[in-house]
């Protein structure tokens, strides 16, 4: 495959855009844009080259930015992306996923979810999800209580996944008129030891979609690592032979299924950051029956950095890229499937998102 890659970052000071070689190895960067405003999450659409940008605070309120000419140029609206008066106002926008029949999704803090069918200008509540009934037992995690992860299924526009915390997994098969909690399996560890499996009230941290096998999600919880072959109606645990039990993100191979990458931290209470200070993403080959480190050009000490949920990604080409961003601002990449690794920006604003574009040609 030919052509060059684009990393999307989502940063605390607004979108930076690397860009790189057909090889992969000379990287230039742009940014920051967006008006150095908050950025959650940052993705595009490998059609068009349309990029979106989720972002804001409580003093901006919630807004999604959008660039039409690869980043150079950006505009942004909030038309809609609004609870009724007497509900606790919207903060930020915090994630974003296009579905295959062009729609647009986005999920805010607190958590909700809305929906744009004219490429982000205007929103609409997805009413279905916040009428939950249980939607009143919702709880914050320690960033808020935040729908943080939007899974498309790559064929059918009506069925959607959401990953909240605290609540857990949530799933439409009918365009988000109805939604059911998919989080059988799932533990809940700070819980009573009588309520570690509930219905809903776990601690997602990220979802992933196996490529080809839509009905294959992985997720890294709060409390493990676990896959699901039926889309969420059932997880069980992938984390043995992993360092720790607790990580944010999961990237998944793009061509693949039986491949993941992982970056677990030392645990929620040991100072999250990479176990031993000394940096690894972890593959799996085999859908995480076994786990490698792949250390080769990271960190082996004084790596104290986390790396946040949406901060890991792969790309489309052969062999598949993958690169993650940190929370002190640095930004890695691989063009071996993880085998090896380069650093190629320090000291950004701390890195929220990374995703990938791949332009042809």
């Amino acid at each position: 495959m030919t052509g060059h890659v684009l990393l999307l970052l989502g940063t605390k000071k607004g979108v930076f855009i690397a860009e790189g070689d057909a090889g992969r190895r000379d990287w230039a960067l742009r940014g920051p844009f967006c008006e150095t405003w908050p950025i959650n999450h940052a993705i595009a659409d490998p059609a068009t080259g349309t990029i979106w940008a989720a972002g804001g605070n409580e003093w901006f309120g919630p807004a999604v930015w959008r660039s039409e000419d690869l980043g150079r140029t950006w505009t942004h609206s909030s038309a809609g992306l609004a609870y009724p008066e007497g509900e606790t106002p919207i903060k930020s926008a915090w994630s974003l996923a296009l579905g295959p029949d062009g729609t647009l999704w986005c999920g805010v803090e607190p958590a909700g979810l809305f929906r744009s069918t004219d490429r982000g200008e205007t929103w609409t509540p997805v009413t279905g999800l916040s009428e939950h009934p249980s939607r009143p037992e919702w709880q914050p995690g320690g960033g808020g209580m935040i729908l943080h992860g939007i899974v498309t299924h790559p064929t059918d526009p009506n069925r959607v996944w959401v990953a909240v915390s605290v609540a857990g997994v949530f799933a439409t098969e009918d365009g988000g008129a109805t939604w059911t909690a998919r989080n059988r399996g799932t533990r809940q560890d700070y819980a009573p030891e009588e309520q570690r499996y509930p219905e809903h009230g776990q601690c997602v941290h990220a979802l992933a979609m196996a490529a080809g096998m839509p009905d294959r999600l992985y997720q890294q919880n709060h409390c493990g690592m676990y896959r699901s072959d039926d889309g969420g109606r059932r997880w069980e645990s992938i984390e043995a032979g992993l360092p720790s039990s607790f990580g944010f993100p999961a990237a998944a191979h793009p061509r693949d299924p039986d491949t993941l990458f992982l970056m677990p931290l030392n645990g929620d209470q040991a100072g999250r950051f990479m176990p031993g200070a000394a940096a690894a993403v972890w593959r799996t080959r085999d859908a995480g029956a076994s786990w490698q480190a792949m250390r080769a050009g990271l960190p082996q000490k004084n790596a104290y950095f986390g790396v946040l949920r949406r901060a890991m990604a792969t790309d489309r080409m052969e062999p598949a890229g993958v690169y993650f961003g940190t929370s002190g601002g640095g930004l890695f990449a691989s063009a071996d499937e993880g085998e090896t690794w380069s650093s190629i920006a320090e000291h950004l604003p701390t890195i929220l998102s990374v995703e990938t574009l791949v332009r042809d040609g």
